[in-house]
């Protein structure tokens, strides 16, 4: 922050913000994640300045059943009747522009807690890989990076920096499974009459430039089989033996889909894959499984329209099935379900990506690499329906998202927080 008095991060107050926001247990769909939206709200009216304004907090309750109902909806993959919406606004003097930091509050679930070295929800501070680091579900994706903005506004507010324009900082839910609330967000601040200028997403990308994502599709294959008593399974059909020509397929569209891939995409060996995550099957260990639904996750390549990409699986499903003589006549089925997450991308040559490019290099001494991810990530929404140009930047690695002992550096938290800090009071003094 180079204006007026300089402002460095309490590094004790974002951890501890992070340690607490690990402890609501917010996983989507779960009471944590309305509770942790209704205390960061609260935590904001409390925000105050000897120097500067305080925040102006704005809260909706989110009418679910209305915005799941609607044909450009995103999808969502947990069961939910209600959710919270949340704006911070630090308002500027006037005739600036309008900075957004949108962050997401929901964690994914746990998974085997044996794979832990400690309860997932109760953060510790330790050593990983030498450096000191919080170890916790949501410390790398995304409570870590939501904590660094938080403190970023409360260093600028510290400042007594007078801004001409507005900060928006929105905690926003279930972004894990399909992005209500950034999609309820965006309406929301049409309704208010805030018109960001640009956005910052503070999700895992090591200090690195995410300007794009390649989307997500969850799809659902029904595939048949003909049931039998084990005994005479050469009478009967299995269907989890139906899948393999199946998977055989989807093996090869996905080399297919990977053959020539976006210079941003370049630096992963599968920049947009397709795997399998759930597979059920029969009903009984002695019957011949007439039924077998698997669940799975198909990238969507940067650019590409959805409708596109879903005929591609389609197709390759209905050919398996046609080269094979049972599934000829009893052929598999395609359900698109759960999240919908389409591609999304901001131009690297954008200003606020070269502003953070620039402001980082500064803060570690390194120039950030600006590249794509291959996840689905509510950056689409802001650049799609929102559009508004937006830009992925916070600590931790996504290698540990989603992982047991998932980690962050502390050293990474509080580089993040000033340089968010220091973006901020460029682009919108």
């Amino acid at each position: 922050m180079q204006h007026n008095r300089r402002v460095r991060p309490d590094e004790s107050r974002l951890v501890d913000l992070a340690c607490e926001l690990i402890g609501f247990q917010p996983v989507g769909g779960t009471p944590g994640e309305a509770a942790i939206q209704r205390h960061l709200a609260e935590l904001a009216r409390q925000a105050r300045s000897d120097d500067g304004p305080s925040w102006q907090v704005h809260t909706w309750d989110i009418p679910v059943a209305e915005v799941t109902a609607r044909a450009d909806f995103p999808g969502m993959e947990v069961e939910r009747t209600h959710a919270t919406g949340v704006i911070v606004r630090l308002p500027g003097t006037g005739g600036g522009r309008t900075l957004l930091i949108d962050g997401h509050t929901d964690v994914v679930p746990p998974g085997d807690l044996d794979a832990w070295s400690q309860d997932p929800f109760t953060p510790v501070r330790t050593r990983v890989d030498g450096r000191p680091s919080l170890v916790g579900r949501g410390a790398c994706d995304m409570l870590g990076g939501l904590a660094a903005a938080w403190e970023a506004l409360r260093m600028v507010t510290e400042s007594g920096i007078a801004l001409r324009g507005d900060v928006v900082l929105a905690p926003v839910s279930a972004e894990e499974d399909g992005g209500l609330g950034t999609y309820a967000l965006l309406d929301e601040m049409r309704a208010s009459g805030i018109h960001p200028d640009a956005c910052i997403v503070p999700e895992p990308t090591d200090l690195d430039l995410v300007p794009a994502n390649g989307g997500a599709l969850t799809f659902r294959l029904i595939v048949p089989g003909a049931a039998v008593h084990a005994s005479r399974r050469s009478e009967g059909v299995s269907a989890i033996e139906n899948l393999w020509p199946i998977h055989t397929a989807l093996v090869e569209l996905e080399r297919v889909r990977n053959r020539d891939v976006d210079p941003l995409m370049s630096r992963w060996p599968i920049a947009y894959p397709i795997s399998l995550g759930t597979v059920t099957a029969g009903d009984w260990a002695s019957t011949v499984p007439d039924r077998l639904i698997a669940n799975g996750r198909y990238g969507v390549a940067l650019g590409e329209d959805t409708a596109s990409a879903r005929a591609q699986l389609e197709d390759a499903v209905a050919r398996a099935c046609a080269s094979d003589p049972w599934l000829r006549e009893h052929p598999a089925t395609v359900e698109w379900w759960g999240g919908q997450f389409a591609s999304g991308r901001t131009d690297p040559g954008s200003e606020i990506v070269e502003l953070l490019a620039e402001t980082s290099t500064r803060h570690t001494g390194r120039a950030p690499e600006v590249y794509a991810a291959p996840y689905g990530s509510d950056l689409r929404l802001l650049t799609g329906i929102g559009q508004i140009p937006t830009v992925q930047y916070g600590p931790g690695d996504t290698a540990y998202a989603h992982a047991p002992d998932e980690h962050v550096a502390i050293e990474d938290l509080v580089t993040c927080a000033s340089v968010l800090a220091d973006v901020i009071v460029e682009y919108c003094r």
